[in-house]
């Protein structure tokens, strides 16, 4: 993996598995590739515990997931968000949407 280069992988059913860099550089390319996953209906965990590195594009990226899958009738869970992520979405007073 490059030091910008993110994966999509399904391990567990129902959840999303995201690895590597969630930002600026990735962002698009994620979101469009989430977005293509969640026309499997039984999706509904988006588990970050293997990003290394994000920024607010990549916050951004889970929020419009998340919004995504409200627009298709069902919630998407976020587990195991780095903690530099959560503070970026604390600082922008939207912690309360991802969960």
């Amino acid at each position: 993996m490059s030091a910008a280069a993110f994966d999509l992988h399904r391990g567990t059913p129902g959840t999303l598995g995201v690895s590597g860099v969630l930002s600026f550089d990735t962002a698009a390319a994620a979101l469009d590739a989430i977005g293509k996953a969640l026309g499997d209906a039984t999706v509904s965990r988006l588990d970050l515990a293997g990003v290394q590195r994000s920024d607010s594009a990549g916050l951004a990226c889970v929020l419009a997931a998340q919004a995504e899958a409200r627009r298709r009738g069902r919630a998407l869970v976020v587990d195991n968000m780095p903690a530099g992520m959560r503070a970026l979405a604390q600082v922008c007073e939207v912690a309360d949407l991802v969960g």
